[in-house]
């Protein structure tokens, strides 16, 4: 997995926890909504002011954006 991927993961995650929707933390970031949505797919580079901007608004430490995320344990 490529730091683009578990940036988006994790993105994705803490976005979820917090319920915060894509156009809400595209307007509270000053992101255009589409450009969370790709970064989120991990589709896009993503530039250092634009993850401090993440920070800010999930109020988060800028680390838990590339901590790799857990293995998923398949039911068997």
């Amino acid at each position: 997995m490529d730091l683009r991927h578990i940036l988006a993961t994790n993105l994705r995650r803490i976005r979820h926890e917090k319920g915060i929707s894509q156009e809400q933390l595209a307007y509270e970031a000053e992101v255009d909504r589409a450009h969370v949505s790709k970064i989120e797919r991990g589709l896009t580079q993503v530039g250092i002011e634009i993850i401090g901007k993440f920070v800010d608004v999930l109020q988060v430490e800028p680390a838990e954006f590339f901590q790799l995320p857990p293995k998923r344990v398949r039911k068997k």
